[in-house]
């Protein structure tokens, strides 16, 4: 079993959620403490799923919350680009980062079934 911080999909988590962290802090005020916050816990959580995913014997289950929690946060940055909070190439850089993480995950979770 490898190290959870040296899994691919870690690596590519972590770059969305320094990302992440980055484009909230360039939120407007109204924004910024409401769905700015929801967008950080949420892409957090998403490293505790891989974690627990990695050191579990039954992978299946902790990835598909991840995945679930993915839905959630892909929902939250559209509503951004929507709301014209996030700019159409921060949400395209944004969305190939979160498709690479999608494809690992969704590849990781059909190998341990």
């Amino acid at each position: 079993m490898a190290l959870y911080y040296d899994l691919p999909v870690f690596r590519d988590v972590y770059q969305l959620i320094l990302l992440l962290f980055a484009y909230t802090r360039e939120f407007p005020r109204e924004y910024r403490y409401t769905l700015g916050q929801d967008i950080k816990r949420d892409s957090i959580v998403l490293v505790r799923s891989i974690y627990r995913a990695n050191k579990a014997k039954s992978k299946a289950e902790y990835l598909e919350v991840f995945l679930d929690d993915f839905e959630v946060l892909k929902l939250e940055v559209r509503l951004c680009v929507d709301m014209k909070i996030l700019s159409l190439k921060k949400q395209a850089e944004v969305a190939g980062l979160m498709e690479s993480i999608g494809k690992q995950v969704t590849g990781w979770r059909n190998a341990s079934r």
